[in-house]
C-alpha cells in the first residue's frame, strides 16, 4: 500500500470515529511518527500536507531537523538530563516531560538559548513508567510547580501511552486532564492513541494520536 493510500485510510478512520463521538475531525491532529523512517519518505509526507513529525530519539531527531529544517519535530521519547539542550536545540514541542528535574533543567537551559518550547507532561496512570517513563498522577502537582507557568517552556497538555487492549484508560486520562484544566484555570490538550487504537482515544476527547506503522508503514531498519 502507498503512502498515499494509508494516509487516506487513517483520514477515514478518524472521519468514523469523530462521527461516533459526535466530534469535528478539524479537532484531531494527526501526528505522523517519524522514527528509524527514511528522509525521502519524510519528504514525501511533506508532499501530502505534513509538517509535523513525532520522533522517539533526540539523536536520530535532531539529525532529521537539521536536514529539513522547515519541518517541525516533536520528541515523543524518554528525554536524559545530558541530552536536553540538544532536544530543545533541534526540537519545537518536547512531550516526555515527566519528573521536576527536567522541567527546571529545561527552564534553565531555554532561557539560556533564548528559545520557547511548548511542553507537554508524559503521564503515567497504570505503572507503566518503568518500562515506558511519565510522572504519577500523585506526582504531577510537583512537576507543574517546577514549570512554574514559565513562558519558554509553557504547558501545552498532557501525553499518554495507556497499557493495550485498555479502552478505559482512555477515560481516566480525559478525566484527569478536566480536573487539572479547572485546577490551572487555562485548556489542557491530550496526546494519545496509536494505531491500533485511535477510535477509542477519539471517543474519550484526544486532541492528538500519533501514528507510526498505519501511517508510514513498517519500517525498514
Amino acid at each position: 500500500m502507498s503512502l498515499p493510500q494509508r494516509i487516506e485510510g487513517l483520514r477515514a478512520r478518524i472521519q468514523h470515529a469523530c462521527e461516533a463521538a459526535g466530534r469535528d475531525p478539524a479537532t484531531v491532529e494527526l501526528l505522523p511518527v517519524s522514527k528509524k523512517q527514511p528522509l525521502s519518505l519524510i519528504r514525501e509526507a511533506v508532499g501530502l500536507g505534513f509538517t509535523r513529525f513525532g520522533e522517539n530519539y533526540v539523536q536520530e531527531g535532531a539529525e532529521k531537523a537539521a536536514a529539513m529544517p522547515e519541518l517541525g519535530f516533536v520528541l515523543l521519547g524518554a528525554l536524559q538530563r545530558n541530552k536536553a539542550k540538544a532536544a530543545l536545540q533541534h526540537f519545537a514541542e518536547i512531550q516526555s516531560l515527566d519528573r521536576p528535574e527536567l522541567a527546571e533543567r529545561l527552564r534553565r537551559l531555554a532561557e539560556e538559548l533564548g528559545v520557547v518550547r511548548p511542553a507537554w507532561i508524559q503521564v503515567d496512570l497504570w505503572d507503566e513508567a518503568t518500562k515506558l517513563g511519565g510522572c504519577t498522577e500523585r506526582d504531577l502537582p510537583a512537576l507543574i510547580d517546577a514549570l512554574g507557568d514559565d513562558a519558554r517552556l509553557p504547558l501545552r497538555g498532557l501525553m499518554a501511552i495507556p497499557p493495550p487492549d485498555d479502552d478505559g484508560a482512555f477515560l481516566q486520562m480525559a478525566t484527569l486532564r478536566d480536573r487539572l484544566q479547572q485546577g490551572l484555570g487555562r485548556a489542557l490538550r491530550l496526546s494519545m492513541g496509536m494505531s491500533d487504537d485511535l477510535e477509542a482515544a477519539i471517543a474519550a476527547g484526544s486532541d492528538q494520536i500519533r501514528i507510526g506503522t498505519a501511517f508510514f508503514g513498517e519500517r525498514t531498519r
